[in-house]
């Protein structure tokens, strides 16, 4: 029985009549597992006596586990190396060409003075000065009150761009004491958003389950609209939106979404950041609001996945069992 027949059938309840852990959708517990805050990873495991079998079937899994785990990541380099290791020397080539064209066409410039003269522009950079254009950098401040609030909300969603960051003492201490309680509190509203998104989920299951339909075809069409829906509110439409305020490809907008949706947080890509642009006020903060509700939606799809992936792995090892057992009797 998969997550919504549960969640429409009577047997969702324990004897006592309250419903069950189990019979809940998987859907609302996501954004905690997702963030690796759960009530049964601070359980002290009970030693007991386990059967032979049991044993013997769990580490075959986790020999799976482990074995599928390394595989996949030496893929993910293997493929990385290939995309993007090319790309990179050229890019190495085309910067020392440009290097020796500017001392070239500015000789009384020695080799030291262009070195550090690139020092100072990469450090300008990193503190968020981008010397572009002859505009005045004293003018805008990288900590106005939308760009405060995104960066607030980078702290608590962990994501951590590393783009704007504190780098005064008093800073630096203030934001570590409101990430102890802020990562907390994202991750209690981030549950409950999450309970919000599966509750709209069990409706429409409820709602098609009343008109009769079978409860195959509802899980099907329940998975179909959570996923179609995310997709176009957190990920299309917005590297929609990207695309024309920021002057990005639509695939970077994709890209971005994704990796900031997922707390990767590359730093590659930051909103309200490119020279020359003219931005809206409290755009930071606009983008900040779709992150905090983004986060939910992803957690669920990764807890989704990963449901997927453990039905996918008690299928492989059963298969297993059944090869090897006629094997082993006499």
């Amino acid at each position: 029985m998969n997550v919504f027949d549960k969640s429409l059938s009577p047997s969702a309840q324990d004897p006592s009549g309250n419903p069950s852990r189990e019979g809940s959708s998987c859907l609302g517990e996501a954004p905690l597992e997702h963030q690796g805050f759960t009530n049964r990873h601070l359980l002290l495991p009970i030693p007991c006596c386990v059967p032979p079998r049991a044993m013997c079937s769990g580490k075959l899994q986790t020999g799976l586990l482990v074995a599928g785990y390394f595989v996949y990541l030496l893929v993910g380099a293997a493929v990385f190396q290939a995309l993007e290791r090319t790309a990179e020397k050229q890019q190495k080539m085309a910067a020392a060409q440009m290097k020796e064209a500017f001392l070239q066409n500015f000789p009384h410039l020695t080799v030291a003075e262009m070195e550090q003269f690139m020092k100072n522009l990469t450090e300008a950079i990193q503190n968020g000065v981008y010397p572009v254009g002859n505009e005045s950098q004293t003018e805008n401040s990288n900590w106005d009150f939308s760009n405060s609030f995104f960066f607030a909300g980078t702290v608590v969603s962990t994501i951590g761009y590393g783009t704007l960051r504190p780098k005064t003492a008093g800073g630096q201490i203030f934001c570590v004491f409101f990430a102890l309680f802020g990562i907390p509190l994202n991750i209690v509203f981030l549950h409950r958003v999450g309970k919000m998104l599966s509750l709209l989920c069990k409706k429409l299951g409820k709602f098609l389950y009343e008109k009769g339909m079978r409860k195959k075809k509802i899980k099907f069409l329940t998975l179909l609209f959570f996923l179609v829906t995310g997709i176009l509110v957190f990920l299309c439409l917005p590297s929609l939106f990207f695309q024309i305020t920021e002057g990005w490809s639509y695939s970077e907008g994709i890209y971005f979404a994704f990796i900031t949706l997922s707390t990767i947080g590359f730093g590659d890509y930051v909103v309200g950041k490119q020279p020359g642009r003219i931005y809206f006020s409290y755009y930071r903060t606009l983008v900040a609001i779709w992150i905090l509700f983004g986060l939910a939606w992803i957690a669920l799809l990764f807890n989704l996945l990963t449901k997927v992936l453990e039905d996918t792995e008690k299928i492989i090892v059963k298969d297993l069992h059944q090869i090897v057992k006629p094997k082993l009797l006499p």
